[in-house]
């Protein structure tokens, strides 16, 4: 990456280079309601490999993030089985943010303003690596995924559906 594409410091990128974790930086242009199609498209990377932030909530409100790989869904059915809840479902954009501290479409796992219970597609553990938001939109950090699990500790889910 040239330095003209260097992306100042976000929360996200401070928590890594604290943790000691090695990351590439990678720019593209953010567009509303692009999803991880736009960043695959433009980086040349398979969809599957780029991991979403979701920011959910069960049914008394609790906020949690869940990572997805970017070409699949989250059944919240499996997701509430597994977590012993009764239900899940996406929090709204503005709760989002406000448990999260990132603008939606530009939400990490990494520094989140509240401390939330982090679940990982568990097939995310099988690619070389991954692309996952560093804080702001259009701004991606490239990782391992053990680097992941080392520094997010998150509790490993089955509940991808295919898009």
């Amino acid at each position: 990456m040239s330095k003209r594409e260097h992306v100042s410091e976000t929360p996200a990128t401070a928590y890594l280079r604290k943790h000691r974790v090695a990351f590439s930086e990678h720019v593209f242009e953010y567009e509303d309601h692009g999803g991880t199609r736009v960043p695959a498209r433009e980086l040349g990377v398979d969809e599957h490999a780029m991991v979403k932030t979701l920011v959910m909530e069960d049914e008394r409100k609790a906020p949690m993030i869940v990572l997805m790989h970017g070409d699949r869904s989250v059944s919240t059915k499996n997701l509430a089985r597994q977590v012993n809840a009764k239900r899940i479902e996406p929090c709204r954009p503005d709760v989002a943010q406000r448990h999260s501290g990132y603008q939606v479409g530009g939400t990490s796992p990494f520094a989140t303003r509240k401390a939330m219970p982090i679940y990982l597609e568990k097939t995310v553990l099988e690619l070389p690596k991954i692309y996952i938001n560093g804080g702001r939109r259009g701004y991606l950090v490239g990782i391992a995924p053990p680097e992941l699990v080392r520094v997010l500790k998150p509790t490993l889910v089955e509940v991808g559906l295919a898009d």
